[in-house]
């Protein structure tokens, strides 16, 4: 059976992620939400791309256990990495302060992977994962500005402390790599395994040369 018997699979986004929701409407996909019920944390020795590419697959096997059979779940995972260390969404406004002083005039890593699996061309169950790094290279920060940023509230559910896409904007002197892989989805290379593992492609870019 080709993917023009199949029809169009059912996509799935295993993420809360808004901003990963919003980046999949932009493109015109047709998609459920489902939120995967997975721990995060770093096992021993682990690096950052072996971690998130982990979380991104264990994150999709939760969510395809939970829908329907023939979905092609999305999930996704992003950190910071900041000479080796992993940052996460911060716990507390300290430890979003903490992380900010950190990055301050520095140059360092956002590293998402994802993972994206399901009914392949050829119909047969297909697992894609990739990592993507960017370099991000911030400002020198004072403390006045820290502590505004913080005060927005909008440090509090980003890994590192900070949105791209959002008021520390302004902050980022220059970026090396993909920039909606810093936002929390590298959408070049998700489109691109999307179209040619799974056959399905943003609305509209239609069905030509499927």
């Amino acid at each position: 059976m080709d993917e023009t018997d199949r029809g169009t699979p059912n996509v799935v986004l295993a993420s809360a992620s808004p901003r990963r929701r919003g980046f999949l409407h932009q493109l015109g996909y047709h998609f459920e939400v489902v939120t995967p019920a997975t721990e995060e944390k770093a096992r021993p020795g682990e690096s950052p791309t072996d971690y998130v590419l982990r979380n991104a697959a264990e994150k999709s096997a939760d969510v395809a256990g939970r829908t329907a059979a023939g979905a092609v779940v999305i999930a996704a995972d992003t950190v910071v990495v900041l000479r080796g260390r992993i940052m996460e969404k911060p716990r507390s406004e300290d430890d979003a302060r903490e992380m900010l002083r950190s990055l301050s005039g520095q140059v360092h890593q956002v590293v998402t992977g994802f993972c994206v699996r399901g009914p392949g061309r050829a119909g047969a169950e297909t697992v894609r994962a990739l990592a993507v790094s960017t370099d991000v290279e911030f400002k020198p920060l004072s403390d006045e500005e820290i502590f505004a940023y913080i005060h927005s509230g909008e440090p509090m559910d980003k890994a590192g402390a900070y949105a791209i896409q959002g008021r520390a904007a302004y902050m980022i002197r220059q970026i090396r790599g993909s920039y909606t892989n810093v936002v929390g989805l590298p959408l070049t290379e998700l489109v691109e395994i999307l179209a040619v593992e799974f056959g399905v492609k943003p609305t509209f870019q239609g069905s030509a040369g499927a």
